[in-house]
């Protein structure tokens, strides 16, 4: 059975990932996994030394230096085991009574590339341990673009999702996400508006009357609209002004979507929105 796959790190955004991730495995009654990575780039494995020391060194200082490395991946493993025993106390506290815990040593995307066949949802913080405030995750902008599921990236807070607005151009890879949406039970109850940003043409009427039918067979209560603008602060206007909590997206889409998605306004989407994000693939 697939997972809801929560990537934990012991930042500041941990805990939003726990709630959010134990709130969407009780939507999807998925089973839920907690990960964590020992980046082995920050915590290499124990190995041979002796070519990073000049030629006349003392041979103790090989050691010292094989001894302190060890140290601090065993200080990281235990703590990554307490980040995620604390990962499980908050699960149990939100009524999830056995969610499954896994620790790797690696790369956190490789990682994340060899579990996707057993992960349903993947769940991430918009800022990882290691990120300045107002920056995203060093890892995060990678793995939206190398894992094919979808992600829920995560504000520091969580609030139980009331609505959401889906960002819909009617390429392929929203076309497909409108229909993922209505076979799922995640966001089942809640109201969706369906906004496209750009030109309001006869295309694109069609194509939101095709997204609001689909959704609304699935018993959805849908608005539609379309709005001319920047797609960022349009989208980001358009939640303000009808109180919207969620915002749904292709990961990568093509037409105006495409084009904000791919490169840094990516990252500036990402960045300034105070809502979680649900990427769609």
């Amino acid at each position: 059975m697939t997972h809801v796959m929560a990537c934990i790190d012991g930042s500041a955004s941990s805990a939003a990932v726990c709630d959010y991730a134990c709130w969407a495995s009780q939507r999807l009654a998925a089973p839920l996994t907690f990960l964590h990575v020992l980046d082995h780039r920050q915590y290499p494995a124990p190995g041979d030394l002796s070519g990073t020391i000049g030629l006349g060194s003392r041979e103790h200082l090989l050691d010292e230096l094989a001894a302190l490395d060890e140290k601090r991946a065993r200080l990281a493993l235990e703590q990554g085991r307490s980040m995620l025993d604390a990962a499980r106390d908050r699960a149990a506290a939100a009524g999830i009574t056995a969610p499954h815990m896994r620790q790797r040593h690696g790369h956190l995307v490789e990682t994340l590339h060899e579990l996707e066949p057993d992960t349903r949802l993947l769940v991430m913080g918009r800022q990882g341990h290691d990120s300045p405030a107002g920056h995203l995750g060093s890892h995060l902008e990678n793995v939206i673009r190398a894992v094919q599921r979808p992600i829920l990236v995560t504000p520091p807070r969580f609030e139980t999702p009331r609505g959401l607005l889906l960002a819909f151009d009617g390429s392929p890879t929203m076309r497909k996400g409108v229909e993922t949406i209505a076979a799922s039970p995640l966001l089942a109850g809640l109201p969706i508006h369906a906004v496209t940003v750009g030109a309001d043409t006869a295309d694109s009427r069609a194509q939101l009357d095709w997204a609001q039918k689909t959704l609304a067979q699935a018993g959805y209560r849908v608005t539609t609209d379309i709005r001319a603008g920047d797609v960022e602060p349009t989208l980001h206007a358009y939640q303000r002004e009808h109180d919207l909590d969620l915002l749904a997206m292709g990961a990568y889409g093509h037409s105006r979507i495409r084009q904000f998605l791919v490169g840094s306004t990516t990252t500036s989407m990402i960045r300034t929105s105070t809502t979680p994000l649900l990427l769609l693939r």
